[in-house]
């Protein structure tokens, strides 16, 4: 279920990210690449909120990265399910909080507006 005018003012807002001189893979990371393939409608990370941003990247990673310490390590060491839950939930808030401040920062040095100021 493709937008048409989604798609055209994403792909506005991804022409004027990289004309700035930010890496096609900065201004469109994988896991935002299949948020839109999906038919999610978010923003580019650089252009989206500190907390939309936070909140995807966090949870994304945090799911991930548990699943993948639950099966390769804590389920052979006996961590109770709790703690593997609190302790990926942890490492998501961390990264994604960290990860927003980071493209946070660097839309403001490159001058990148928000999403909203980008025409529809």
């Amino acid at each position: 279920m493709s937008d048409p005018a989604f798609d055209s003012r994403l792909q506005r807002a991804l022409a004027l990210i990289e004309s700035k001189g930010v890496r096609r893979s900065t201004a469109a990371p994988p896991m935002y690449r299949l948020f839109w393939k999906m038919g999610l409608k978010v923003p580019p990370p650089l252009m989206a909120g500190f907390f939309s941003v936070a909140l995807l990247m966090g949870g994304f990673f945090g799911l991930f990265w548990g699943l993948v310490m639950w099966a390769l390590m804590w389920a052979r060491t006996g961590m109770p399910a709790s703690a593997a839950a609190l302790t990926s939930l942890l490492a998501g808030v961390l990264f994604g909080l960290l990860m927003a401040a980071v493209l946070r920062a660097q839309a403001r040095h490159k001058g990148i507006p928000a999403w909203k100021d980008i025409s529809p």
